[in-house]
Formats: structure tokens, sequence, C-alpha cells
């Protein structure tokens, strides 16, 4: 007579099987997933740990993937909207609607051979990239820079194609822009050592009292010289403190409630 397994010994062993197809299979993803990456991310370290942390959660999750979609399908949209998770961190983005603006202005223009030079200087390029919100950046890198169709790019975010290709339309206008606005913005930030986005990414941290010493160092050298970053940091503390106060205020008892309990008392 064939032995019986428990259930609970048959899932086990379908999830080994899984996982292991899954580790089997993932290293054949890995440069789709960091090409991908690096055009997300404004530094190659960051574009390092959000391959790191999909291929982590395509593990954890592996389960899930019932085969609706290929592989690499799964995993970018794992990868995005993980990347959606930590622009919630945003740095200085431009905003979408003054943008339009400009372009809606007949008397708006630019050098288009100044903007086509800095496009050729990866560094230039990927500046002006991490300035773009995320939703308009990451449509962009997939349509623009890796070729995915709009069809492709629809499945992939699970949004619809006429939402891509809006989103590649407002994205194109956006990093143009960018590109052209670069040399004031250098102009700006001139002679400060730390790129804006560093410090804005640690900022949160030194309000906590959460940087070590030498990092706590260099940001506030940074905020002593930088010409936008300090209004930003001004106006962290002021909410920062806001909620505090809110959090105190709605520790008291209003007297009306005080009142009513105690009648019912």
């Amino acid at each position: 007579m064939p032995a019986v397994h428990p259930a609970g010994h048959r899932h086990r062993k379908q999830a080994t099987l899984k996982t292991a197809e899954y580790t089997a299979t993932v290293g054949a993803e890995l440069d789709g997933l960091y090409r991908f990456a690096r055009r997300l991310t404004a530094v190659p370290h960051a574009a390092d740990d959000l391959v790191q942390d999909t291929v982590l959660r395509g593990l954890h999750h592996c389960l899930e993937f019932r085969g609706d979609s290929t592989l690499a399908t799964w995993l970018h949209r794992i990868m995005w909207h993980l990347a959606v998770d930590q622009s919630r961190h945003s740095r200085h983005e431009l905003l979408v609607d003054e943008v339009e603006d400009r372009w809606r202005d007949d008397h708006y223009s630019l050098d288009p051979q100044a903007v086509t030079e800095r496009a050729t200087d990866a560094e230039s390029l990927r500046e002006a990239l991490v300035r773009l919100p995320f939703i308009y950046r990451s449509a962009l890198v997939l349509h623009d820079s890796l070729g995915w169709p709009h069809q492709e790019i629809a499945d992939r975010l699970e949004i619809t194609v006429a939402n891509s290709k809006q989103r590649v339309h407002r994205a194109r206008m956006l990093l143009v822009t960018a590109l052209h606005d670069a040399p004031a913005r250098e102009r700006a930030t001139k002679g400060v050592g730390m790129r804006c986005w560093d410090a804005r990414e640690q900022v949160s941290d030194y309000l906590d009292g959460a940087l070590d010493a030498a990092a706590r160092r260099g940001l506030e050298a940074h905020l002593a010289e930088c010409p936008t970053c300090p209004s930003l940091y001004s106006a962290l503390i002021g909410c920062r403190d806001a909620m505090g106060e809110l959090r105190d205020a709605d520790d008291v008892v209003p007297p009306h409630l005080a009142e009513r309990i105690r009648t019912t008392m």
C-alpha cells in the first residue's frame, strides 16, 4: 500500500520544487533587470540594491507566480513596484504642469545642439533622468532606452497602452527641459561638494539623529553651501514640529467630550 503523506508535507515539497525552479532560472534575467534598474536609479549601488531586492522579493513570492506571464515580466513588475516605493522619498523632481506650461507657450524654445550634447554624456543624462517623476522616467526608460513597444510596457507595468503613450510623451518633454536647465542648476550649486539628491536622501536620518559623525558633517557642509536644500530642510523641520504639535493637541481630551463621559457615568 503506498505511503500517504500529510498535506503539509506535499505543500513543503511543492514549495521546495518551486523555489529550486526559480533559483535555477532567475539568473538568466539578471542582465535585463540590471539594465532597467540602472536607468531608474541615480547611482550604480542603488541599482545593485534594487536588483537584489527584486530577486529576493521574487524568491519570497515565487509560489505566487502562475506562469500567466513570463518570469521577466513578473520580475519587472516587482522591480517597478519596489522602485515606486523608493521614489516616494523623492529627490528634486520637475513639476509636470510647469513643464507643460512652458511647452504650451509658442515662444518657448531652446538650443537643440546643447541639449543633444548633454544627452550624449551618460552622467549628464542620468542626472537629468533622475529629475523626472518616477512613473514618467520608468516608461521612457522602457520605451526609448530598452526598446519596448507600448503594449509590452502596458503589460509589464499593468497600465493601458494609452497611459504608456502619454507617459512617454510627457517624459520626453521633461527630459529635454531637464537637460536644457542643467547649466543654470549647475551654476546654482557650484562649489557644493555633495549632490542635492544625496543630501536629500540623508536629511530624514539627520533629523532623527541617525547619521554617523562623518555623514552628519558632510550633510551640514552641504546645507551651509547649497542655495536650494536649506529651504527644503527648513520645511521638513516645520512639518515635523507641526506633526508633534498635532500629536500633543490630540492627547488632550476636549472639554465637551470629558463632560459627556462624566454625565454618562
